[in-house]
């Protein structure tokens, strides 16, 4: 495709409109040009890719003319001591897919480009296009077969991982960043991984979710274990929020977990602990059969919704003494849970919504497990770790979910600002 100019009246200055009109008229002629010559918009040889490629090698040439001070072909450059050395070709891989540019080179080999550098095979662009593909839940030779299939860009798995490798750095920033001194409501819950270390086996990562006072929703961190946590886990867990600054949480939502109330009174004494609701229901059908599933959940209703304490024990022994003989161990599971599951029985309405279940995290477990479920396996605990990591990073890109979310809080953050006086002060925070 051959150069296209448009001139301008020596003398003036181009206007806003003009240089709008002449941006168009460029544009509007390349097109037609393209046409002309039987050029595809997108794909290899494409007019995108060509002019990709014009824009990258102008940009360059602009950078070398700054670095030696003079234009090309310019007589003050004679005697400089540096001067232009032709060029070298060096294809990168773009949006538009690969294009070959022509690097300038000076004679002292002093000139490094920064929109294309040294060594540098791929522009930005790529790099978050395959961390987001990464996100997806697709798989290192998933993306390269999709790069090769779009984009005819050849990239080896290899590159792919080291793309990916560096979301680690972030990774470990986040994982130590600062956080609000109060939180209304932590919720802890888990996702099994399969991790191949000597044998494939069930892994859980534990995902911490916050509400903050002003009602968004943050994730404070992510933590790995081998299914066997106690009490000093959990301990070193809280440790490190509350020396990320953390000094107190209102409630605690959790499913049961051994060993995390103990750590929670140690760390932070005034936190209710209060058992998932629903949690709590789908574990007492494992112990029933299906056909009285349905009968079972009726029964229970009556427990979790009542008025207070009392009114629960009482609703709870009828349930005992319809299912009592023939479900045992649903009786055994509601009783060694009662402490952790009556504290949400002495607040209102608002904030058993949100404390009597964990839906407020399962739309974030969701995300991350299709995202692990793609994979498969993982080879080790640190390629786990990075896929649940990026999905959380990829999480709600529009921002419309952060707000829905924090029109959903007002009516709580209202309750537990009554409830629990003197302890949430969002200014404070």
């Amino acid at each position: 495709m051959s150069d296209t100019t448009i001139e301008q009246i020596p003398g003036s200055e181009p206007t806003a409109g003009a240089v709008a009109a002449s941006d168009e008229q460029l544009v509007a002629m390349l097109v037609d040009r393209a046409r002309s010559e039987g050029l595809q918009l997108t794909g290899e040889g494409g007019l995108l890719q060509q002019l990709t490629k014009r824009v990258l090698e102008s940009a360059l040439e602009g950078e070398i003319t700054d670095h030696l001070g003079y234009e090309k072909h310019d007589a003050e450059g004679r005697g400089s001591g540096n001067s232009r050395n032709g060029t070298r070709a060096k294809t990168v891989l773009t949006d538009v897919g690969p294009v070959e540019v022509k690097v300038p080179r000076d004679v002292a080999g002093t000139f490094e480009p920064a929109i294309v550098k040294k060594r540098q095979r791929r522009l930005s662009g790529v790099d978050e296009m395959v961390l987001s593909l990464s996100a997806k839940g697709l798989t290192h030779g998933e993306i390269s077969a999709h790069l090769a299939e779009v984009y005819g860009a050849s990239v080896s798995k290899a590159t792919i991982s080291t793309i990916t490798d560096k979301v680690m750095d972030g990774m470990v920033e986040w994982s130590n960043r600062p956080l609000d001194r109060v939180y209304p409501v932590l919720f802890v819950d888990a996702i099994n991984v399969k991790i191949r270390d000597g044998q494939v086996a069930n892994r859980p990562i534990y995902v911490v979710m916050a509400v903050t006072a002003e009602g968004h929703r943050d994730i404070p961190g992510i933590w790995a274990g081998d299914g066997g946590e106690g009490a000093k886990y959990w301990l070193s867990v809280f440790t490190d929020l509350k020396n990320r600054g953390v000094e107190d949480v209102l409630m605690l939502v959790c499913d049961g977990l051994k060993g995390l109330p103990e750590a929670v009174e140690t760390v932070w004494p005034r936190t209710i602990v209060q058992t998932c609701v629903v949690h709590l229901l789908r574990n007492s059908f494992r112990h029933a059969a299906r056909q009285d599933w349905d009968e079972i959940a009726k029964a229970l209703r009556p427990v979790y919704t009542a008025p207070n304490e009392t009114a629960a024990t009482e609703r709870f022994g009828e349930f005992q003494e319809t299912w009592g003989k023939k479900y045992s161990a649903v009786i055994r599971l509601w009783e060694n849970a009662w402490a952790e599951f009556v504290p949400f029985l002495s607040f209102d309405v608002e904030i058993r919504k949100v404390i009597c279940s964990t839906n407020a995290i399962e739309s974030v477990n969701a995300r991350i497990r299709k995202a692990v479920r793609a994979r498969g396996h993982f080879p080790n605990e640190a390629a786990a770790m990075k896929c649940v990591y990026m999905a959380l990073m990829s999480l709600d890109p529009t921002g419309k979910g952060r707000k829905r979310w924090t029109m959903r809080w007002k009516a709580p953050l209202n309750a537990f600002q009554i409830a629990f006086e003197g302890r949430l002060t969002p200014a404070a925070n």
